[in-house]
């Protein structure tokens, strides 16, 4: 008996370490963010100061990890194997859930996570434990407080609006004070500014940071809580003139000092507070095993009746645990590259200059977006012209100088990022003060949406794109809520009845799915490495547009001749799954061309004065490429629909002549890749010719399928399918045909410039 609990303690502590890589993935996002975005310091800077801060955060703890976390459930209404399944569920849960979330590049709150899988595996054991007294559903009170869940969500509801609203309001404040020229202005508000935001981030160290670190005496803290309006005051009046001092008289930028200090205090903030969303439930488990085993040897009480009342309260994490516990978050900080990837989410959220958007408009961002300008529209004729002018002179941005390297251009300046760090530490200090849920999370992220809606960086070329992309992220915050209380209910459940095999086969889908999700993002991400996508913002010449035409054009073909020869293999095959992978990579591609085309204008501005006639070259090859795109888009999508609708297959002749067709296809492909790929562009010539050649093989065998109409053929549906086959084909013979010539003529009259 005691084996198999020793066992699943095991599990647990294994499991633990899994939710400190993961959940440390997704809540880099919240003081990472600002540094990485403004470029305040080199990424490994940043990455040093917040390793820092994870480190002291965590290993310093005083590792008091609250068992019922914020009072979700009654300890003492459930046994020990009743505990043992609540926790194995909770934990099971939060790592498939926040990997997902870390898949998705999508910030979440752990916890949030944490307190609703609590919630839900103990409300199913509840439940269990009612219908099986046969007593009533009422008695889920004694059981459950739901009024902790209650306060919890109206909680983080209101933390959302707040954050979002005071961020805006103080970076309109800050941007109108400095405007975007905020190196001349620091001179005379540095120093204001300076003190106010390094005061706010010392005070949240001092409140949020450090209220769990052992080695801070009890006599300090209580000294903190009674003399905090003290404490205010003078760290205000010593940082306005240390800020001033700087300013004046050195050379070190203020702006870099407090974005540095603001990442060090979130992080030591994360590591010390939220390390028990993490490895909390695993100590709570030992504990539970600690107090079980000792009755059991006194008394042999069996895990079914050893009631858990001793549970509530706190539980001290002995010291080793806290140091490998900071030594993993601190490595999966530097490591993770899903942690990166969530980070880079909000970044490009926030960011100032425009680019390809990831998030799609929905109704809602439409309508809010429409909304915002009418009235903005309105508030223009309430306010007189002068002062207008005066506004939008302020918030006027400078030219933008280009960039040999757009990716070491700053998503937004060091004002904005000193905004959100100063912001979020004043929310979360006073919510910690008037002992308010919250989720870092939240406050962090919303503060940085805020901040770059007053800050004009949703403009009415982006506006529609970064306000769906909030409210992508905002509704995934509750269904982590739904899933977090719906997934740990079902896992309850099933090892309730299921015992010992369905936990094993729990742990074994868990690590399965982990390993698959691995497995997927390495391919995304191997994926988005070959994207069809080029740096637009740096001065483009000639030399590099042919170089950069001719990678563009080799990886459209490659792709292009893939889903060309697939489709023809499974058509023959009647391969529906196979035809429905065509299918998602002809989007794909389909999403890279769109994206080039969207990219013109960049394009069109980042070349040099001796390069402008070459725009409408550009411009033609992508139209060309789009051509190919479409024709091979028809192919794939009416040959899955003609599968997909179980109609006749092809005859045989008709399979053969598309392959043939196809073979000769995917030769003249790759040797245009290998002549592109080369740079040495001496066979174009020729392959026109042999396209041309094959134009004519396909133009006769649209003939050969007209007079089989007239003698042999019966199937309509067949004869439609097989007419839009060649017809497209032929298609992207001409587009690719037109291309390679346009290259041609363009790469020729180059050469004799030259």
């Amino acid at each position: 008996m005691e084996q198999f609990y020793i066992l699943m303690l095991g599990a647990l502590f294994v499991l633990a370490i899994v939710d400190l890589t993961v959940g440390v993935s997704n809540d880099a996002v919240n003081f990472l963010n600002s540094a990485v975005g403004s470029k305040a310091a080199s990424l490994k800077t940043i990455l040093i100061i917040a390793s820092i801060g994870v480190a002291v955060g965590a290993i310093f703890s005083s590792g008091l990890m609250e068992v019922a976390r914020k009072g979700i459930f009654n300890p003492g209404e459930f046994y020990f194997d009743e505990i043992m399944i609540i926790f194995m569920a909770v934990m099971i849960t939060d790592i498939l859930l926040l990997d997902l979330f870390n898949s998705l590049a999508l910030p979440t709150s752990t916890t949030v996570s944490i307190v609703f899988e609590l919630l839900g595996a103990s409300v199913a054991i509840s439940f269990i434990k009612i219908f099986k007294a046969d007593h009533s559903i009422s008695e889920i009170a004694n059981y459950i407080n739901g009024d902790k869940a209650t306060e919890i969500i109206f909680g983080i509801l209101l933390s959302v609006v707040i954050a979002f609203t005071v961020g805006a309001i103080v970076q309109w404040l800050a941007r109108f004070i400095f405007s975007f020229h905020y190196q001349k202005r620091i001179k005379y508000v540095g120093g204001i500014f300076g003190g106010i935001a390094i005061t706010s981030i010392v005070y949240f160290i001092l409140i949020k940071g450090i209220k769990g670190v052992a080695v801070i005496p009890q006599s300090f803290m209580d000294f903190v809580d009674g003399n905090k309006s003290l404490i205010v005051l003078v760290c205000l009046v010593f940082f306005t003139v240390l800020s001033q001092v700087i300013v004046n008289y050195t050379k070190i930028n203020l702006l870099k000092i407090i974005i540095l200090i603001g990442t060090f205090g979130l992080a030591l903030a994360f590591a010390g507070n939220d390390l028990v969303n993490f490895i909390g439930v695993p100590i709570a488990a030992y504990q539970s095993y600690e107090i079980w085993q000792g009755a059991y040897q006194a008394t042999g009480v069996l895990p079914s009746e050893f009631a858990m009342g001793s549970l509530s309260g706190k539980v001290a994490t002995p010291a080793y645990m806290l140091v490998i516990a900071g030594l993993i978050m601190v490595i999966t900080l530097w490591l993770s590259k899903k942690a990166r990837s969530v980070m880079y989410t909000e970044i490009n959220l926030a960011r100032s200059n425009e680019g390809s958007e990831r998030f799609q408009p929905n109704y809602l961002s439409r309508l809010i977006v429409r909304s915002s300008v009418n009235a903005n529209r309105f508030l223009k004729t309430l306010l007189p012209e002068s002062i207008q002018e005066g506004i939008e002179r302020r918030f006027s941005k400078p030219q933008e100088k280009r960039s040999s390297d757009s990716n070491n251009d700053p998503a937004f300046d060091m004002v904005r990022a000193s905004v959100n760090l100063m912001v979020a530490s004043i929310l979360i200090s006073v919510a910690t003060s008037l002992k308010l849920p919250l989720s870092t999370t939240y406050v962090s992220f919303m503060v940085a949406m805020g901040s770059s809606l007053s800050d004009k960086a949703w403009g009415r070329e982006s506006a529609v794109y970064r306000v769906a992309g909030v409210f992508n992220v905002i509704g995934g915050w509750f269904i982590t809520a739904i899933v977090a209380f719906i997934a740990a209910a079902l896992f309850a459940t099933i090892i309730y009845f299921g015992k010992g095999v369905a936990l094993v086969a729990l742990l074994i889908i868990a690590a399965l799915l982990l390993i698959r999700s691995f497995l997927a993002y390495r391919k995304s991400e191997k994926e988005k490495e070959e994207l069809v996508k080029v740096d637009r913002t740096s001065l483009i010449t000639i030399n590099e547009i042919i170089t950069d035409s001719s990678e563009t054009i080799s990886k459209v073909i490659r792709r292009t001749d893939k889903v060309y020869t697939d489709v023809v293999d499974n058509l023959g095959l009647q391969d529906l799954s196979k035809l429905k992978k065509s299918k998602k990579q002809l989007v794909k591609l389909e999403g890279e061309v769109d994206t080039l085309k969207s990219d013109i204008f960049y394009f069109i501005k980042s070349l040099d004065e001796n390069s402008v006639a070459a725009s409408k070259f550009y411009i033609l090859t992508l139209d060309y490429l789009q051509d190919m795109v479409q024709s091979i888009g028809y192919i794939a999508k009416n040959s899955y629909s003609h599968v997909n609708n179980n109609h006749k297959n092809l005859k045989f002749n008709q399979i053969r002549d598309l392959k043939r067709i196809a073979d000769k296809l995917a030769v003249l492909f790759e040797r245009t890749k290998v002549d592109l790929d080369g740079s040495t562009f001496e066979d174009i010539g020729a392959i026109i010719e042999d396209q041309k050649e094959l134009l004519d093989s396909v133009s006769g065998l649209i003939q050969k399928q007209i007079d089989r109409i007239r003698s042999t053929e019966t199937s309509p549906k067949n004869t439609k399918l097989y007419f839009s086959l060649l017809l497209e084909t032929k298609d992207l013979i001409t587009a690719t045909i037109n291309l390679l010539t346009l290259f041609k003529d363009f790469h020729d009259d180059f050469k004799r410039i030259k």
